[in-house]
C-alpha cells in the first residue's frame, strides 16, 4: 500500500478561501473529468491539506517502477476573458505540467509512455466555486480562475484567485484506474477587480500540488 498512499496524495494544494469555505472540493464542484466520484473519501496530503481521494485496495505496489505524466489540460476548456487572457491560461497549464514532471522525477523515473510497470498520471485543471465571505456561493465557473470578494477594514474588496484539479492514476499496461484525487487551492489576492490575472498568481497552488507528490513518496522511502 506504499505506492497507493503515494498516488493518493500526489496531486493534486490548497488553502481554503480566507475565513469561509471548506478545504474540500464539494460534489457540486466536480467537473466530470473523473469517471466515478462515488468512491472518493476525505483524506489529508503530506502537507496537511484536505483532499478527496480513492486508492484501489487491491493495488500491488511492487508492479510499478516508473511514472508517465500525460500532458496536463483544462477540463472543461475555458474561454479567455479580458481578466483571464489566453496567455495566462496557457502559462498556467504549462507550469502545472512542468511542476508535475519536476516533482515526479524526484520520486520515480519518468517513462516516455504507458506500459508494464508504469503508473500513468492524467491530470486536469477543473471547475470549482468562488465564494464571498459570509455569503452563499454565487458562481461556479469552469477553471477556478475567478474572483472571490473578501472585505477589508477599509471596505475595499480584494480579489481571491482559486484553482482546482482532478487527477486519475492508471495502470500503464491495462489502463485500469488505480487511484484518483480531487483538490483545490487559493492563490495570491489581486489588488482589485480590474487587475489581469497572471500565472504567477496561482503558482503557489500548483507548487503545493506537485510538492505533495514528492513529499509523500519521500516519507514512504524513509520507512
Amino acid at each position: 500500500m506504499k505506492l497507493a498512499l503515494m498516488i493518493g496524495t500526489a496531486c493534486l494544494a490548497s488553502l481554503a478561501l480566507v475565513g469561509c469555505s471548506s478545504n474540500l472540493t464539494q460534489p457540486d464542484e466536480y467537473s466530470g473529468f473523473l469517471q466515478d466520484y462515488s468512491r472518493l473519501k476525505e483524506a489529508k496530503s503530506p502537507s496537511g491539506v484536505e483532499v478527496m481521494r480513492w486508492v484501489d485496495p487491491k493495488l500491488d505496489v511492487s508492479r510499478y517502477r516508473a511514472i508517465y505524466i500525460e500532458p496536463t489540460q483544462f477540463y472543461p476548456q475555458p474561454k479567455a476573458t479580458a481578466k483571464i487572457p489566453q496567455s495566462t491560461l496557457n502559462a498556467i497549464n504549462q507550469y502545472y505540467d512542468q511542476a508535475l514532471r519536476r516533482e515526479a522525477a524526484r520520486s520515480l523515473p519518468l517513462a516516455q509512455g504507458p506500459g508494464p510497470g508504469v503508473v500513468v498520471v492524467r491530470a486536469a485543471i477543473t471547475a470549482v466555486s468562488s465564494k464571498t465571505e459570509g455569503l452563499k456561493p454565487y458562481e461556479v465557473i469552469p477553471v477556478a480562475l475567478v474572483a472571490a470578494a473578501v472585505s477589508t477594514a477599509t471596505g475595499i474588496r480584494d480579489q481571491q484567485t482559486t484553482l482546482g484539479t482532478e487527477a486519475v492514476f492508471l495502470d500503464g499496461s491495462s489502463g485500469k484506474v488505480i487511484a484518483q484525487v480531487v483538490r483545490k487551492g487559493t492563490g495570491k489576492p489581486l489588488a482589485n477587480d480590474s487587475q489581469v490575472m497572471k500565472a504567477e498568481d496561482v503558482k503557489n497552488v500548483i507548487d503545493g500540488w506537485a510538492a505533495d507528490f514528492h513529499q509523500s513518496f519521500a516519507k514512504l522511502k524513509a520507512r
